[in-house]
Formats: structure tokens, C-alpha cells, sequence
């Protein structure tokens, strides 16, 4: 795992801690060269961050500010050591992700917004693409012309009752990326 391109490009990224999934470098280098120009000057929030790889390649690309959530204090560390490899300053919040939502999220206050949540491995387990999709508060967070970018596990569940209106899904092997912005 590596920064694919801007002032870190070619750097290694440390993985998270074992059992967690990070974004595989070809997915994340073309959800990157999709978004383009949306990337530098931009306001970045990276939910379900893990290693913090999205947020830090926006930070590479031009991005003004990041701020990466999770709730693993293993991940927070491994972010915390990928920041530092990468000579790049952001945020860092530990805890869980509709938490900082419902607390810290001010109203159109990011450009992207990327969350990589954990895929529903058993019944019963929580469907996260469905509560972000559907999250009053992650869309008055987002921009009005933001964008938000969500991975999910592919055939998992459909967003059709989303805030969101989905601009284009890309499918990545196991993975697929949803495009959204606001209704």
C-alpha cells in the first residue's frame, strides 16, 4: 500500500491492524483520478478512516484540510504514523464515526466526504452503507456541490432510500464505489 501521487506520491502507507480491509491502491487511484480537480483546495472528511490512505492521498493531491474519524485506537495510530510518513497535518478524531457526525460535523463544511466502512460479514451485523447513505447529518455536513464517496461490498445492500442521488458506481471485484451528492 503507497500514496499514488502529489507531494507523498510513491510513499508506503502501514496497513491497519490485521481483519480490517483497506482500500486497495488501483481502487484508490481511480477514485482519485475520477474526482480530478475536485481533489486540490478541497475540505476532506474520512470516515471509517483505517490506515487514513483516502484522506492522506487528498492531502498529497492539494486537499486544504482532512479529517480522518475512527474508533480503533490501532487505526488511530497507524493514521498518526501515515501523517507523519507522509509530512502532511490533519485532524484526527477517535470515535465512533455517527457519533462525530451528531456532534462535530458543522453544516457544509466539507467538499469530499469518504467512508470505507466495514462490510456486513453475518446477519444481524450493522449495514453502515445504508445508515450513511440515509445520514441527515453526513448530507448537511457535504457541500452543496460536494461529492461523497462511499465503498461498499459489492450486491450488498441497495442505497435507493438515500438523502443521497447516486452520479455513478464503479464496481472493484468484491468492492463497489458509489458517487453520491446531495438530492
Amino acid at each position: 500500500m503507497r500514496i499514488i501521487a502529489g507531494s507523498a506520491g510513491g510513499r508506503p502507507l502501514k496497513a491497519p491492524p490485521d481483519g480490517l480491509r483497506p482500500t486497495m491502491d488501483r481502487v484508490r487511484a481511480a477514485i482519485f483520478s475520477s474526482l480530478g480537480e475536485r481533489v486540490p483546495g478541497a475540505r476532506v472528511l474520512d470516515l471509517f478512516a483505517g490506515s487514513g490512505g483516502m484522506g492522506i492521498e487528498a492531502l498529497s493531491r492539494g486537499s486544504e484540510s482532512a479529517v480522518f474519524v475512527d474508533e480503533n485506537d490501532l487505526c488511530v495510530r497507524c493514521i498518526h504514523e501515515n501523517l507523519r510518513m507522509a509530512q502532511v497535518e490533519a485532524v484526527v478524531q477517535t470515535m465512533d464515526a455517527y457519533r462525530f457526525l451528531d456532534l462535530y460535523a458543522e453544516e457544509a463544511s466539507f467538499d469530499l466526504i469518504f467512508a470505507d466502512p466495514p462490510y456486513s460479514k453475518r446477519q444481524g451485523d450493522t449495514d453502515h452503507s445504508t445508515l450513511l447513505a440515509t445520514s441527515l447529518k453526513l448530507a448537511a455536513a457535504l457541500k452543496p456541490d460536494g461529492l461523497f464517496v462511499l465503498e461498499k461490498q459489492s450486491g450488498g445492500s441497495a442505497v435507493a432510500e438515500s438523502v443521497f442521488e447516486i452520479l455513478r458506481c464503479k464496481r472493484y471485484g468484491g468492492s463497489e464505489v458509489l458517487y453520491l451528492a446531495k438530492k
